[in-house]
């Protein structure tokens, strides 16, 4: 039977943890949530995974344990923002926050963010996004990251430059999270330490061969862009439209000189009231028809044919009821750091 932890006995710890550091007790609460947030949806690589290296930026220096962001522009239906290296599952949920209560007098809002730390899951976000009945774009990048390859190049140019949406529906809502790399980072070192090759060969050794090996990644290796070796053309089309999104409308990117090792963000945020643009039943109305069509397509194959959201709004729910259920890797980790600091890990519930 399947380990099971409380979902805010895990949110308690993991703000504990953050606190132990010297930040303020409700800046821990929104950085825990939004890591627990990503585990509900099932999104484990950047969920309570990222809460070892968060504490460390946070000890280290690397995140400002205090402060404000700094207001770059504002008018009204835009704003920019300087993070100055505030934690990013904070200032991204502040901003998010701001922009919600812009958005019913301006329809849309839309923001940028830049030079904030790591903001991890970005399906995390989306939640309370959703409880508004708005509709949201999320989109980041990583100016020092060189991981991802255009097509026909072996040189590593773009960050995995992932993007979220959501959109409100009826039983659940039209939700997603990819990155423009055809897998992410976190599964390649996922796969790494646990000495597994990858399903495909997803990526690029130094000399451009493709391979399934994460030790070709790790050697000054690639990753292949969304679209894979045939089509990746379009994951990088789409990967530059990200970044100039991101980094361009920011004013932050890799015009700039950047650490090698920062994981800071830019981050292109941007929320839309529907009723904005009529009324809110006739919006629901199409977005259910569309993903109730969805879901009456005839799978090729023995699963059900998958809708983006359905799974992961399902999982979740079922796991703030019955508990969350967290990967192997993660319970060990988070075992490591009770230790280290002497804050009890939460006792499993199954």
């Amino acid at each position: 039977m399947s380990t099971r932890y409380q979902a805010q006995a895990l949110k308690q710890f993991a703000s504990d943890l953050f606190v132990s550091t010297g930040i303020a007790r409700e800046r821990a609460d929104v950085m825990a949530d939004t890591f627990l947030q990503a585990d509900l949806m099932g999104f484990t690589t950047h969920g309570l995974n990222r809460v070892a290296s968060n504490l460390s930026w946070l000890r280290n220096g690397a995140s400002r344990i205090c402060g404000e962001p700094h207001v770059l522009a504002d008018r009204g239906n835009i704003f920019n923002w300087d993070a100055e290296f505030l934690p990013g599952p904070w200032v991204i949920s502040r901003a998010i926050d701001e922009a919600l209560s812009r958005v019913e007098e301006h329809g849309v809002v839309t923001a940028t963010v830049r030079r904030s730390q790591h903001i991890a899951c970005l399906a995390a976000y989306l939640p309370k996004i959703i409880e508004k009945n708005c509709v949201a774009i999320l989109t980041c990048s990583t100016p020092a990251e060189h991981t991802v390859s255009p097509q026909g190049s072996k040189t590593p140019l773009f960050s995995a430059n992932p993007i979220a949406f959501c959109a409100p529906a009826t039983d659940y809502p039209l939700l997603f999270d990819i990155s423009m790399s055809v897998t992410a980072g976190g599964y390649v070192a996922r796969a790494a330490r646990e000495g597994k090759k990858l399903s495909q060969p997803y990526l690029k050794d130094s000399d451009g061969h493709l391979s399934d090996d994460p030790a070709a990644f790790a050697q000054c290796g690639s990753i292949l862009p969304v679209g894979g070796a045939d089509h990746g053309y379009k994951g990088a089309a789409l990967s530059a439209m990200f970044e100039i999104l991101s980094m361009g409308l920011s004013g932050y990117g890799r015009a700039d000189e950047v650490d090698e090792d920062d994981e800071a963000n830019s981050v292109f945020l941007q929320i839309i009231d529907p009723r904005a643009f009529g009324a809110e039943n006739a919006f629901l109305r199409q977005t259910a028809a569309l993903l109730q069509l969805w879901e009456s397509c005839e799978s090729d194959g023995d699963e059900p044919v998958r809708v983006p959201g359905k799974r992961a709004w399902g999982l979740r729910q079922s796991q703030l009821a019955e508990g969350v259920q967290l990967y192997p890797s993660i319970v060990e980790d988070l075992h490591k750091l009770a230790d280290e600091t002497g804050i009890a890990m939460p006792e499993p519930i199954v």
